[in-house]
């Protein structure tokens, strides 16, 4: 992909690369993400021209129920992140590595993230945290595996944080700042910052040269990020930072109570769905 072309939208042939998503900033060239947890919707995102994917832990809550991301494993998110490989051609898909799995030493984190890579097929993995990850990130990023960082509202340390909550005023926004810096030296190819003050967020991401990808992170970054269900309007209560795209439960809604009244009334299947 030259730096002539586009990264969103850009010509299909190969896979998005983390060099590309640094030569888009360099280009100034913003740019989306969207979470993805099957082939069929990865195959939409990707023809669409999305050049990231990524299969969050965010699968907790939007494909197995749970109310926070505490409780998905490695084993769960193994088999959504192989089939969003599969049902894509030209999107860098990365794997979010969920709660115990890399937080107990850089080794830990080399064997999951090895796991993603090996099984999956996933291009790049995305933990949380700041200082407090930096062995793990360069243990990672020596070991040849892309890492994309996380900060502000870290979702699986949500007990510690005491809620969902904005994350980054005063004092801790300079912390912030000195977490991405750290993590950006540690060999980290991008960074989220997500429930952090706009202002804040208008700050690092210009100090940084990799990409800050934004949710709930006001517009300065370099990418924005949204979890698939909340903007094509799945999710019954979307956070503040949400928009909604389309009512996709509505349409969802509407289209099965079509399809029982048909089947109720004998008018569904008629001829033309049936075999001679």
């Amino acid at each position: 992909m030259s730096s002539s072309t586009t990264l969103y939208g850009g010509a299909q042939g190969r896979r998005v690369t983390v060099r590309d998503l640094i030569a888009a900033k360099e280009r100034g060239e913003r740019w989306p993400m969207v979470t993805a947890y099957d082939a069929m919707t990865a195959r939409v995102f990707d023809a669409a021209g999305i050049p990231v994917l990524l299969v969050g832990d965010s699968a907790a809550m939007v494909v197995y129920g749970y109310d926070s991301t505490l409780p998905v494993t490695v084993d769960d998110l193994l088999p959504l992140t192989a089939a969003v490989v599969r049902g894509s051609s030209r999107a860098l898909v990365v794997a979010d590595l969920p709660f115990g799995s890399y937080q107990s030493s850089p080794q830990q984190a080399l064997e999951s993230a090895a796991r993603f890579m090996k099984e999956a097929g996933a291009h790049a993995v995305k933990l949380e945290g700041g200082r407090r990850v930096l062995p793990q990130v360069e243990a990672l990023v020596s070991a040849g595996v892309p890492v994309m960082a996380h900060l502000g509202l870290t979702p699986q340390s949500v007990n510690v944080m005491g809620g969902y909550r904005v994350q980054g005023r005063g004092q801790s926004g300079d912390e912030l700042m000195s977490d991405a810096k750290d993590l950006e030296r540690a060999g980290a190819f991008s960074v989220v910052l997500e429930c952090v003050p706009a202002d804040l967020a208008h700050r690092v991401t210009p100090s940084l040269s990799i990409p800050v990808i934004g949710i709930g992170a006001g517009a300065a970054t370099d990418a924005q990020v949204l979890v698939w269900q909340d903007l094509m309007g799945l999710t019954p209560r979307p956070a503040k930072f949400v928009k909604r795209y389309s009512d996709l439960a509505a349409e969802m809604d509407r289209a099965v109570r079509a399809f029982a009244d048909d089947v109720t009334s004998g008018a569904f299947p008629a001829p033309e769905h049936t075999y001679s």
